[in-house]
């Protein structure tokens, strides 16, 4: 009895993470504040975009890795408040930050 109630413990464990990593690689997309993590939030010590997304009212940043779609779309925000924009990309995290690689930025009309 033990070992079933094992077995079933660790297939439980394996198919969660299983499925963890299956909605890892998948696009979301997302609306928001587009701005430079250097020139408005004062937080990194190069440029780079962040998009804020509000969620359960609260802020949540999303640090825009740099790929050539996030470096195109930077001109549109640095040295500005910023923009609203919707992107569209995968998100991971890294050193307690959420990471978004973006396969599509666009300003929000």
């Amino acid at each position: 009895m033990l070992v079933l109630l094992a077995a079933g413990l660790l297939l439980t464990v394996a198919s969660s993470r299983l499925f963890a990593a299956d909605t890892a690689n998948k696009e979301v997309t997302f609306s928001g504040m587009c701005v430079c993590a250097k020139c408005v939030l004062h937080e990194t010590p190069e440029c780079q975009n962040v998009l804020q997304v509000e969620k359960d009212g609260k802020t949540v940043n999303y640090y825009l890795a740099q790929n050539d779609t996030s470096k195109a779309f930077h001109d549109n925000i640095c040295t500005t408040s910023g923009e609203k924009v919707t992107a569209t990309g995968t998100v991971s995290e890294k050193d307690g930050k959420q990471v978004m690689t973006v396969s599509k930025i666009e300003p929000v009309k």
